[in-house]
């Protein structure tokens, strides 16, 4: 399942968000908690462990201002470090544990905690900016609470053809990435790759959307099936505005609610049943706490919260637009009121329109502040969008699914890789179903090959700052597989060989033609 349940019965794990700008008065301390997992502990046990965290963060900061720490080993547990904005920190504590369903990468764990962000940031804006609009913390907490929950608690449906069902009954637990994911790689996109003649046609319509809404700048994203096609928002814009697609607004996620970012998943019968404990209350202590007058001395917690995470509230209208109630009613015109969102780039807030077309999804994105009369203007350019768009729509899809392979498309046989582009922001592997044939030791084995690769970048970031370190390691693995990474050039390509020969010779030779075929040689030796 690619995820370990880790139990929180005995502080198993903790997740916290505090400001160290905020509480530095006695008797004031509980002012800096912003949010707090789970939030049944009590107090006394937060302001533990977000003391113990500022201390760690005080102090590694004599020794490197400018980047305080990323995770701290102790003998029983991890912390791991995430500065998400100016003295705004996000801290995950994990407990060690020896049994080998919890092996974790820090470097995933980091970067869960870094797509929480990212995310909040693009629906909601600056963490900052909410605590000066309200200095008394409570706007901000009522909205960290519910999103963050939201985010934990999305679960994945099964398969139609599943005979199994989720229990309800039973509760949540609490679920992390573990060595199963050591061929994914979050915080990219996925790509699709098309011929030179649906390129055009893909501009093309990309030009198209974004003329209906008149002389006004906008953007547009085209993905066909889960992977993208074309862009014209920034890197990091991008790669939000994916993530949040690929899990709510594509027909795949649309008909089977996939989410890959599910950690607090329903409990089933598997073997982790009894490992972690149940959490079925911990959304509603989460709000119960944070809307305390305990955490915000105001008392004002009356806020309306929009909860865009939430599970199977989308849904598409019969004019090709996804529809959704999460943002409520536009009071001017008592229509549902239209999806925004708040770009990087522009550090402006955007309204989203969804068309989906077969396999094709189309994204707009549009200035708030340069649509005229509100819910009607978005209404008016979606009417231009199928007035001006609706040829072309077809002939892109129709180009986009003659050239399409299907979910196998990427699989090499006889091999299981991960290949990232660190300079483009894209990731391309095996897919999942391919990638559950590997034995465990396969699995285990590149998970600790790649937290080694991951401790030899961070240390060539700090001692050669701006230069590029080309590194290749190669395991051979307790079952006798192959596991290797090659990094050149910011390109990385990691790859088990579990068929390959005995000798090194054998394993060298299969990634070289794999690199020539696939990668254009980048990762070629000669």
């Amino acid at each position: 399942m690619g995820l370990a349940s880790v139990s929180t019965a005995s502080e198993g794990i903790q997740f916290c968000i505090f400001d160290l700008r905020r509480g530095q008065n006695e008797g004031q301390e509980l002012d800096k908690i912003l949010f707090f997992f789970p939030a049944d502990l009590p107090f006394s046990t937060q302001l533990s462990v977000i003391g113990l965290s500022e201390g760690l963060i005080t102090f590694t900061r004599i020794f490197s201002p400018e980047a305080a720490c990323e995770v701290i080993e102790a003998e029983r547990h991890s912390h791991v470090f995430y500065e998400a904005e100016a003295d705004i920190w996000m801290v995950m504590v994990v407990e060690k544990s020896k049994e080998a369903e919890v092996i974790w990468r820090i470097e995933d764990l980091r970067k869960v905690l870094k797509e929480v962000h990212s995310l909040f940031v693009m629906f909601y804006g600056p963490v900052r900016a909410m605590l000066e609009k309200e200095p008394n913390g409570g706007l901000i907490r009522s909205h960290f609470c519910p999103f963050i929950m939201d985010y934990l608690s999305a679960y994945q449906k099964r398969s139609p053809w599943d005979n199994c069902c989720w229990d309800f009954l039973v509760g949540k637990k609490l679920q992390l990435p573990s060595f199963r994911d050591c061929l994914k790689e979050r915080g990219n996109v996925q790509m699709l790759t098309v011929g030179r003649e649906a390129a055009i046609e893909v501009q093309s319509l990309a030009r198209i959307l974004e003329s209906c809404v008149g002389n006004t700048q906008c953007y547009s994203i085209i993905l066909f099936q889960d992977l993208l096609v074309s862009t014209t928002l920034s890197p990091d814009d991008t790669i939000n505005l994916f993530s949040y697609a690929v899990q709510r607004l594509t027909p795949h996620a649309l008909s089977s609610g996939a989410s890959s970012w599910s950690y607090l998943r329903r409990a089933s019968s598997s073997s982790h049943a009894g490992s972690g404990s149940t959490l079925a209350h911990s959304g509603s202590v989460s709000e119960q706490i944070y809307h305390s007058s305990d955490i915000s001395p105001s008392g004002d917690n009356n806020h309306h919260v929009t909860r865009p995470l939430q599970h199977g509230k989308w849904s598409k209208g019969n004019d090709g637009f996804l529809v959704t109630d999460i943002w409520g009613v536009d009071v001017g015109s008592s229509m549902i009121a239209s999806p925004t969102v708040w770009l990087q780039q522009t550090e402006e807030r955007m309204y989203l329109c969804t068309y989906q077309y077969k396999g094709l999804t189309l994204i707009l994105l549009m200035p708030v502040s340069s649509i005229l009369n509100g819910e009607q203007g978005v209404s008016a350019v979606k009417q231009q969008v199928l007035e001006n768009a609706s040829l072309k729509i077809l002939k892109v899809e129709e180009k986009l699914s003659k050239g399409w392979g299907g979910e196998n498309a990427y699989h090499v046989s006889g091999y299981r890789y991960l290949l990232v582009d660190g300079d483009r922001n894209i990731s391309r592997a095996s897919p999942p179903g391919k990638v559950t044939t590997l034995t465990k030791e396969s699995l285990l084995a590149m998970s600790k090959l790649r937290e080694e690769v991951d401790l030899e970048k961070g240390r060539a970031k700090w001692d050669n700052a701006g230069l590029e370190k080309d590194l290749e390691v190669c395991i051979r693995a307790k079952n006798n597989a192959w596991v290797i990474a090659r990094i050149t050039r910011g390109k990385e390509l990691y790859m088990v060989l579990e068929k390959a020969n005995e000798t090194l010779l054998y394993a060298s030779d299969a990634f070289e033609k794999f690199s020539s075929r696939y990668c254009n040689g980048a990762f070629s030796l000669d």
